[in-house]
């Protein structure tokens, strides 16, 4: 008998970014998963999975969960797919199960609900007006003063984000904030915040939350590029972060949690360290995307596969650090809008070279920022070293070798 917790994990992503997610989790849990197709690379990781027509109908999945749990109970239910968490909470509620309050989720997923608890709450934050049309953008502004942010309501990875410094910009912007979508990304009639721009360095914080206590477990710091767009092109960890011994900002990052009440997942959670202190920018129901939970296993070997897998059985998570490094990822993009992709590959490897990742093949046509976004990514790279300027010359290298 295998008496390793059974664990319900809800679709996957790509390979590319979350394979070492299975890879950690199997070796603790025994996985079942919900995919819309046939497994094929997680068939490696998981013991057993159902398809289903969708894994976007939250009553399916439900109904799906109960039949599963009947015949091999279900000790967890795990999502760390942005379309897919809301769902997935309302299968874990059905079973009854850590991590299943819908309303939870939904205070992260739709940015308006996160602005208004985080504000009923106190906690430091820019200050955030919903609204519809671009009259209403404009009046807002005036209100809130410029330069300020224009922000979907609802997606992620700084999709459709963009700084504007007077009416005439916010005019121009005004459909790419708007327009901006995500396959599977949620509708809302109302769907753009504009907020007060927040000026200093952005950071991430992937936190394990176990009865209401927010467990963190890596501190990134984030690099943008593509001016005034917020193309999030880079992350650095470093385990030794002075951040860590900043009291007032984890005493934040806790208080954010019980202003949303948040008691047991995973989150990520973005902060901008301004002049007058850190303020929220967002916070997403589920573990941190591009690679970032992978550079702080590398940087301070916390494992966040298995954090993530720990919180959503109701067990404790381990966020005790047992390696000092520092870890980067960059993400590479190609000069000019419609480029013909030969071999995406990279011609030099630096010491301190961790992955080589093309994201695309030959004959694809990629775009950078604002055409592009995250589609227009060809490649993305990672460093392991002893301090971030080595990652970041090792980083610097590998672009300058890279090819396509």
């Amino acid at each position: 008998m295998d008496d390793r917790p059974h664990l319900l994990v809800i679709a996957t992503g790509m390979r590319l970014f979350r394979e070492y997610l299975l890879r950690s989790i199997c070796t603790q849990y025994r996985i079942h998963m919900f995919l819309h197709a046939e497994p094929t690379w997680e068939k490696e990781y998981i013991s057993g999975w159902t398809v289903l027509e969708t894994t976007l109908d939250a009553s399916l999945l439900s109904e799906t969960a109960r039949s599963l749990n009947a015949k091999d109970p279900v000790h967890g239910v795990l999502c760390w797919d942005e379309a897919r968490i809301l769902q997935a909470s309302h299968a874990a509620a059905a079973l009854g199960l850590p991590g299943g309050d819908p309303l939870m989720i939904n205070r992260c997923r739709d940015k308006h609900l996160t602005r208004q608890a985080l504000e009923a709450a106190g906690v430091p934050q820019p200050r955030s007006i919903l609204v519809d049309t671009v009259d209403d953008a404009l009046a807002a502004a005036a209100e809130i003063g410029y330069p300020i942010i224009l922000k979907p309501r609802a997606l992620a990875a700084s999709l459709g984000v963009v700084k504007v410094n007077d009416p005439d910009e916010l005019k121009a912007q005004w459909d790419f904030a708007h327009d901006t979508t995500a396959p599977e990304a949620p509708h809302y009639d109302v769907k753009v915040l504009a907020e007060e721009f927040a000026d200093g360095y952005e950071i991430s914080i992937d936190s394990a939350v176990y009865q209401g206590k927010a467990h963190p477990f890596c501190l990134a710091r984030k690099e943008l590029g593509y001016f005034p767009y917020a193309e999030e092109v880079g992350h650095y960890v470093d385990a030794n972060d002075p951040l860590w011994q900043d009291a007032s900002l984890l005493d934040m990052l806790q208080k954010t949690h019980e202003a949303l009440g948040f008691t047991d997942g995973v989150t990520h959670t973005e902060i901008m360290m301004t002049s007058s202190g850190p303020k929220v920018i967002e916070v997403n129901g589920r573990i941190g995307g591009d690679m970032i939970p992978y550079l702080g296993m590398r940087a301070n070997g916390v494992d966040p596969g298995l954090n993530a897998a720990a919180v959503a059985c109701g067990r404790a998570p381990d966020v005790t650090p047992s390696l000092s490094q520092c870890g980067g990822v960059r993400f590479f993009y190609p000069a000019e809008d419609d480029t013909v992709l030969g071999d995406v590959t990279f011609s030099t490897v630096p010491e301190g070279a961790d992955l080589l990742v093309p994201l695309m093949q030959p004959g694809a046509t990629a775009s950078p920022p604002p055409k592009g976004t995250l589609i227009g990514r060809i490649a993305y790279a990672t460093a392991v070293a002893s301090s971030i300027d080595e990652c970041r010359s090792a980083l610097d290298s590998l672009q300058d070798g890279l090819k396509w």
